[in-house]
């Protein structure tokens, strides 16, 4: 059974406020002024753009993998939306989803990098929502 236009509306939601508190947190992390952990602030960037692509896809009911590749979460709002194509740049967040989280696997991320990384997070948020908005579905 195909799940109703409102659970996915509450469902996308969810996703939204969890992609919210990542980006607030991102740039939260950019104003400690003493050893500022930037990986972390790039980290949650990534997290919110994929949190917010994810959210656009459940409200159009389409299936999305486990995945942090917003190449291919954007690929998959390409479907249904043109504007994908428009935050094509929010890719290169795709490495801050792995490469900031564990040891051995990490490399420094400058604070211009971190800087990057939350504008571009705020874009994809920013795209989203104005998606969102043009389909009728509130902020």
């Amino acid at each position: 059974m195909t799940p109703g236009p409102e659970h996915l509306l509450q469902k996308a939601k969810q996703w939204l406020e969890y992609a919210d508190e990542d980006l607030r947190l991102a740039e939260h992390t950019l104003t400690m002024e003493h050893r500022c952990p930037y990986r972390l602030a790039a980290y949650h960037a990534q997290q919110c753009a994929e949190k917010h692509l994810k959210a656009y896809l459940v409200v159009q009911n389409i299936d999305f993998p486990f995945t942090h590749n917003l190449s291919l979460l954007l690929e998959l709002c390409g479907e249904t939306a043109a504007w994908g194509t428009s935050l094509e740049d929010a890719e290169e967040l795709s490495r801050f989803a792995i490469m900031t989280r564990y040891p051995g696997e990490d490399r420094e991320v400058t604070r211009e990098q971190a800087l990057r990384a939350v504008l571009l997070a705020s874009r994809v948020a920013t795209g989203v929502r104005d998606a969102l908005a043009r389909e009728g579905i509130p902020p």
